[in-house]
């Protein structure tokens, strides 16, 4: 099993890990940088609602010779946070609850499997010596009822880990 790991700064942002298997000889999977930031924008902590927003985890994987390879992507905590739920964006020190969801009705917490989180996995069909991309979309949300947030320009970055085989 391979891992790479990669960073990318944004709002929340994210990182990457890989792996090898009988079924897929020399592949090598990464986390491409082109929309990795998911950028929130202004929050208006009066309106009474959550803020939600949408960013893509984009990735490619690419094998000498193989037919699958299978993906499971995992985000950290983020640099502020002790906990998957409700991770925290920071502006000094001031921060800024937030959440990443793996699914568009945000029901699902995107960790690293553990503490009820949940990770996204693909298996990705491949053929000799050639790229396959996929889009992956972290659901954002900053949960209604934080009135007391100072203004401020907040960011956290979060790592995403690829493992592949």
């Amino acid at each position: 099993m391979k891992r790479l790991f990669a960073v990318v700064l944004a709002v929340p942002l994210l990182t990457l890990s890989q792996g090898a298997t009988a079924l897929c000889v020399g592949c090598s999977c990464e986390v491409t940088y082109t929309a990795n930031t998911m950028a929130f924008g202004a929050y208006k902590p009066l309106l009474g609602s959550n803020h939600d927003v949408e960013g893509d985890v984009n990735m490619r994987c690419f094998t000498t010779l193989g037919l699958l390879v299978s993906v499971d992507i995992a985000l950290s905590k983020g640099v502020y946070s002790t906990v998957f739920s409700p991770r925290k964006m920071a502006s000094g020190l001031n921060r800024l609850n937030y959440d990443l969801f793996t699914n568009s009705g945000r029901t699902t917490i995107w960790g690293d499997g553990t503490d009820g989180t949940d990770t996204v996995t693909d298996n990705i069909g491949l053929t000799m010596l050639s790229y396959v991309y996929r889009t992956y979309t972290v659901y954002g949300r900053i949960p209604t009822g934080q009135s007391t947030v100072l203004p401020g320009s907040y960011s956290d970055s979060v790592f995403i880990t690829v493992t592949y085989d």
